[in-house]
């Protein structure tokens, strides 16, 4: 993949088998701190490593980094384990704290919606819970599309929480 123009010294790359401590503790933090995901309970480096392993050459992983220091990952995962969905994946990216809001996630958003065209995908779906309204607005100043909301889906905090479902259709003619 080519180095895609970003913001100061932020490069986004594919990510390797050295950089699960860092996207670990990423996705910990928001298991702890934000209702990004509703995993409840921190993941430990073998769970993030059957994760990681879970991806394909189909279905890759980035992460940013800021200055040689992984800040942040996106991924396309697959949307469904059935055959006719092969052309959908689902988009999830994380940024630690100190570096939101310094356009990581929206340079990861890039590269990732990149990656799908690339490989060909027709349509990539994000799910954003109620209360993460910096990746609705993202998400939505990314392309995607408010498709619905599936109303207290979720418990976290001690609410019962909202998800959004978007949908950015990919252009056919690559």
């Amino acid at each position: 993949m080519a180095e895609p123009a970003a913001p100061g010294n932020l490069v986004v790359r594919p990510a390797r088998r050295t950089d699960l401590p860092a996207i670990m503790e990423i996705y910990n933090e928001a298991i702890r701190t934000t209702t990004a995901t509703f995993d409840t309970e921190p993941k430990t480096l073998d769970e993030r490593r059957h994760w990681f392993e879970s991806h394909d050459e189909q279905h890759p992983i980035l992460v940013a980094e800021w200055d040689g220091q992984v800040i942040g990952w996106a991924s396309l995962s697959k949307w469904s384990d059935r055959k006719a969905y092969d052309s959908t994946a689902e988009t999830s990216f994380y940024v630690a704290e100190p570096f939101r809001g310094r356009g990581a996630g929206r340079e990861l958003k890039r590269c990732i919606i990149q990656e799908a065209r690339r490989l060909r995908y027709h349509t990539l779906i994000a799910r954003v819970a109620e209360g993460s309204d910096a990746s609705l607005h993202l998400n939505q100043q990314s392309g995607f599309r408010l498709v619905g909301t599936l109303k207290e889906v979720g418990r976290k905090f001690g609410r019962l929480l909202d998800v959004h479902m978007l949908q950015l259709m990919l252009d056919d003619e690559q």
